[in-house]
């Protein structure tokens, strides 16, 4: 696969890519995302049958940090998918999954022996998907030196395709082919801007969270809530809302969405590390982004919230 100057996308990648320019970069995490959604929306219909949501197969939905945190069978089939599809076209890469962590012969600071890390979210948004909702996402991220140079999020019911290379711009395909170049809202009034936000599963953070949201709702056009961190950036990035934040995201809920979120214009905090801190990651549109940073920051939402 290439991806054209204009933000198309044609051919299909069937052999190793050595290249390490984002352009390149890019172009694996488009074919990567593309074909691991199109599983995420087969095995959803596989297992959504007669008796109910995920009735037919044992042990279909477990937990992971808490009771409230769900991991299905398609979030590690999906990353094991994807990571067997990274050794293919980009052996020798360095890998680090929500389900799995680094692994594929990494040291422990997940890197590789090409200095290039994959970073994946299989499923963001899985209680999304386990309800039904229609917002989840498959997001893959290539990262050198920890930044994101080239990622990819496939929203998997709509089938939009977000994607973007640094320094080269960010897209959205249609699920008819259609490319649009993603730009922020122009917006510069605080009071109109419609935030997205998101909310940990630890109920000592949550309800840390939900002070925040009192204050802040005030102050701006409303709020939104829609569930899956990667969606929300690309929405910054698409002018579908104007500004996201969120405390204790994992560098595989932004990876791949921050980077698009940067290159469609937005003013973009990340955090350091891991969601166990509990940093603050925000996107906004450039014209209020000052200003939405003072309203969090007056209400104490910059300052981490421990789980």
């Amino acid at each position: 696969m290439r991806v054209c100057s204009d933000g198309r996308v044609s051919d299909a990648i069937d052999s190793p890519v050595v290249e390490s320019d984002p352009a390149a970069l890019r172009a694996v995490a488009v074919t990567v995302a593309s074909e691991a959604a199109a599983h995420v929306r087969r095995r959803r219909a596989e297992l959504v049958g007669a008796e109910g949501p995920f009735g037919g197969e044992a042990d279909a939905v477990q937990t992971k940090s808490s009771g409230t945190d769900p991991v299905t069978v398609a979030d590690t089939e999906t990353e094991d998918l994807i990571r067997s599809r990274l050794r293919q076209l980009r052996p020798g890469d360095a890998f680090l999954g929500e389900e799995s962590g680094c692994s594929d012969g990494l040291g422990a600071d997940g890197v590789g022996g090409t200095g290039i890390q994959w970073v994946v979210d299989p499923i963001d948004g899985t209680v999304n998907f386990v309800y039904g909702i229609p917002a989840y996402a498959v997001s893959v991220a290539a990262r050198i030196d920890g930044i994101s140079v080239a990622g990819a999020v496939v929203d998997v019911a709509s089938g939009d395709l977000y994607s973007a290379a640094v320094g080269l711009g960010a897209t959205r395909t249609d699920a008819e082919g259609v490319v649009t170049r993603l730009r922020c809202t122009p917006v510069a009034d605080l009071a109109l801007v419609l935030v997205a936000t998101g909310f940990s599963y630890s109920a000592e953070r949550r309800a840390v969270q939900g002070r925040f949201v009192a204050e802040l709702l005030p102050q701006v056009r409303d709020i939104r809530r829609i569930g899956a961190a990667a969606l929300d950036l690309c929405m910054v990035a698409s002018g579908r809302v104007d500004a996201h934040y969120e405390h204790g995201l994992n560098p595989w809920d932004w990876a791949a969405g921050a980077l698009i979120a940067s290159e469609a214009g937005a003013e973009v905090r990340l955090p350091i590390g891991f969601g166990d801190q509990g940093e603050i990651m925000t996107a906004s549109a450039p014209g209020v982004a000052e200003a939405f940073a003072a309203a969090l920051a007056k209400i104490g939402a910059t300052a981490p919230v421990p789980a």
